[in-house]
């Protein structure tokens, strides 16, 4: 089978060596020809390392007596439907190849520039339990420099390349219709839950936030078919006591087993949120805010180069895409305690794509090597022994706001705990989202330095570069049940 690929461009140059963090004390050193000119054809070799030679450098919060130890695991494939784009519609919402670099999803099934809540929350999925969240991150490409229409040799056979796809035109003019419609919003409940739901309450709480996702849904679908002036009589203030309903039978619940129920009034009334005229909603996060972004504000240039990119090969972002040989999407407790639920729609960012730009403070050290990951985490390439495999790990941050789906910067309402494991005050703990990608990168491979991340031209393939993002439409039935898992200490696989 024939494989298009390009000739590459220069992938890393000189510039890297001002690489502020140095992985494992390698230097890097820019790779140069014999008259100074730098090498055309490969990576800067500086930014690879011998996983064996670089000293343990993980450090794990100490466990506090009441540390939540369960796992949730959530089987949302490997990308097999080849789902990618080179989109951000956290980062970059409205711009098409606002990232600039080729996406990788999993999960929700219609992610693109133009996606919102309403288009997500109506969107399949590929996760088995259908959970419709969005999980993306940019793909990992082999680059050897052949000319466009050379076969396929061992890296694609042994990488599982995903068939490129063109993003659907009929999708995005949907989401662009749905994303200037009117919607309703209304107050998340799970996040409102206690720490410890009763477990002879657990099966009535879980029927229940059932109740609260069908009565919503319904008053959805009349939002677009009513008139501005007939919605409060229609739509909202039915909703409102509909859901009043099932909140009261949800604290009766508690209270029946003796425990003091928590005040879920306030999470009766929605409101509808009119794009066209601005009319606002409720207070629950700037969703989609065009202000300073963690991903940089590009030009909206870049709106029209999609049709360009058709072909999964970015100006830069050039090679074999290699599908991850395994995905892990886990969500895990805290060290300090109880977790709360993730709101819905929550919207989580890892790492820092433009951390030449940024600087290194969001930057993360995500790759290591299968049977280190324990031990070592780094922010080079690694070359791994005989019969270990290249392996990227993605710790999301895990303190809510206990408010914002979002914020200014798409960091500020959900940020990291200290040393020890502990969110600061004013904030909660909810279930750490790790999201971990294994890798079949030949040996060859790795130590002729020909395997990078994309990512946005100026950081030039910068392996410290990598980031991850998130935004859950978990229903909210699946979430209190992710929560209960974590927080009873089970290992729950879906």
């Amino acid at each position: 089978m024939a494989i298009h690929r390009r000739k590459s461009t220069i992938w890393l140059t000189a510039a890297a060596a001002a690489m502020a963090v140095v992985a494992g004390g390698a230097a890097v050193v820019a790779i140069s020809s014999s008259d100074g000119a730098a090498l055309a054809d490969g990576a800067d070799k500086s930014l690879f390392v011998d996983i064996t030679k670089v000293k343990p450098n993980v450090k794990k919060p100490q466990a506090e007596n009441d540390a939540t130890t369960g796992t949730f695991t959530v089987n949302c494939g490997r990308n097999e439907n080849g789902h990618f784009n080179p989109d951000n519609f956290i980062a970059q919402p409205g711009v098409r190849n606002g990232a600039q670099h080729l996406h990788d999803y999993v999960g929700n099934l219609s992610t693109n520039a133009d996606s919102n809540n309403k288009s997500l929350a109506a969107a399949g999925t590929t996760c088995r339990n259908g959970d419709k969240s969005t999980y993306f991150w940019p793909v990992v490409r082999i680059n050897d420099g052949e000319e466009e229409g050379e076969e396929a040799g061992e890296g694609q056979e042994q990488g599982e390349q995903a068939p490129p796809k063109k993003d659907d035109k009929a999708q995005q003019d949907k989401d662009k219709a749905a994303k200037a419609a009117a919607r309703l919003e209304c107050p998340d409940v799970a996040s409102l839950l206690p720490e410890n739901v009763p477990d002879a309450a657990q099966a009535e709480i879980d029927r229940e936030l059932e109740n609260i996702e069908k009565v919503t849904e319904e008053a959805e679908k009349k939002v677009e078919t009513t008139k501005a002036q007939d919605r409060d009589n229609v739509i909202v203030g039915p909703t409102r006591e509909k859901r009043a309903a099932i909140l009261n039978r949800m604290m009766l619940a508690f209270s029946r087993q003796g425990q003091q129920a928590p005040d879920l009034n306030p999470a009766a009334a929605c409101a509808v949120k009119d794009q066209a005229t601005g009319e606002q909603g409720l207070d629950n996060g700037g969703e989609n805010s065009d202000a300073a972004q963690a991903e940089g504000v590009e030009n909206k240039k870049n709106q029209n180069n999609a049709e360009e990119n058709a072909d999964n090969e970015l100006p830069g972002n050039e090679g074999e895409i290699q599908r991850p040989a395994v995905v892990d999407l886990t969500f895990r407790g805290s060290p300090t305690g109880k977790v709360v639920a993730m709101p819905k729609f929550l919207r989580v960012l890892y790492g820092d794509a433009k951390v030449s730009t940024n600087g290194t403070k969001n930057a993360k050290d995500s790759w290591t090597c299968t049977g280190f990951e324990d031990k070592v985490l780094i922010n080079k390439y690694p070359i791994c022994p005989q019969g270990s495999k290249v392996k990227r790990i993605h710790d999301f941050p895990s303190c809510w706001d206990g408010k914002n789906i979002d914020s200014e910067k798409h960091r500020e309402h959900i940020v990291y705990p200290d040393a020890n494991g502990k969110c600061q005050q004013g904030f909660k703990a909810v279930p750490q989202l790790r999201i971990s990608l294994t890798y079949n990168i030949p040996l060859d491979v790795q130590k002729a330095g020909r395997y990078a991340v994309d990512a946005f031209p100026e950081e030039e393939h910068n392996p410290f570069s990598d980031h991850d993002d998130f935004a859950n439409v978990m229903s909210q039935k699946i979430m209190n049940r992710l929560v209960n898992c974590v927080n009873s200490g089970k290992k729950c696989r879906e």
